[in-house]
């Protein structure tokens, strides 16, 4: 604990697992560590009309730039091995449980795979596919964005006696799914309006230079 009492609380960053359809939050994951950095891309939705030669459709555009998220993320128990008595799931498993918690995100149920597997045996003809939770990647109260993982890779760097990981590193990729992908209605898109709304209070607040300083004089 720091000795400084002024010293500002470190939130962390982390994942929200929330039902689609009650909204109702079913798990919270925090990471570790904070990442050192944060990669987002914006791929703009452009009205794709150059090759027909209409001019008068440059410019527009067909919704919210698909925005794709990457980011690694530390894992270590090295620290609570120290104090076993205190950490005995480090100790019994190392860091199995915190990453069973990020990879299960990407699963369906062993319960919708047992079920679906029933329907199946039943002679269904239509199965619906697994409906996962709704995921939300939260990085400050500003950015709370609905996405699906995309891409999961861990790299395990040190284990224990009995092999388990005490030390791995997370590279998720993920995208961010706007009303175009959930709709206006759903609990996701009302998260990405507010994501974007925020965004647009923050670009008003941004100052605004001269034009002059560009050296021109006007345009």
């Amino acid at each position: 604990m720091t000795t400084f009492p002024n010293s500002p609380r470190l939130l962390r960053g982390g994942i929200v697992l929330i039902d689609p359809d009650t909204g109702a939050v079913q798990r919270v994951i925090a990471l570790q560590y904070n990442p050192d950095s944060l990669s987002r891309t914006l791929q703009v939705q452009a009205f794709s009309s150059g090759d027909s030669g209409d001019r008068s459709e440059a410019l527009r555009i067909k919704g919210p730039p698909v925005e794709t998220l990457k980011l690694d993320a530390e894992i270590d128990a090295t620290d609570q091995l120290e104090f076993p008595e205190s950490n005995p799931d480090a100790t019994s498993s190392g860091i199995l449980a915190q990453l069973a918690a990020l990879e299960t995100v990407v699963y369906p149920t062993s319960r919708q795979m047992i079920a679906n597997n029933a329907l199946a045996k039943s002679g269904t003809l239509e199965i619906v596919p697994m409906q996962a939770p709704l995921c939300l990647f939260v990085w400050s109260q500003h950015r709370i964005l609905p996405v699906r993982i995309t891409d999961f890779s861990v790299t395990e760097e040190a284990f224990d006696p009995a092999l388990h990981p005490i030390r791995a590193k997370v590279s998720l990729g993920m995208r961010v799914l706007s009303v175009q992908d959930l709709g206006f209605d759903h609990k996701g898109g009302n998260l990405f309006l507010t994501y974007l709304q925020k965004k647009e209070q923050l670009a008003v607040k941004g100052a605004s230079a001269e034009i002059s300083t560009l050296g021109i004089a006007g345009v």
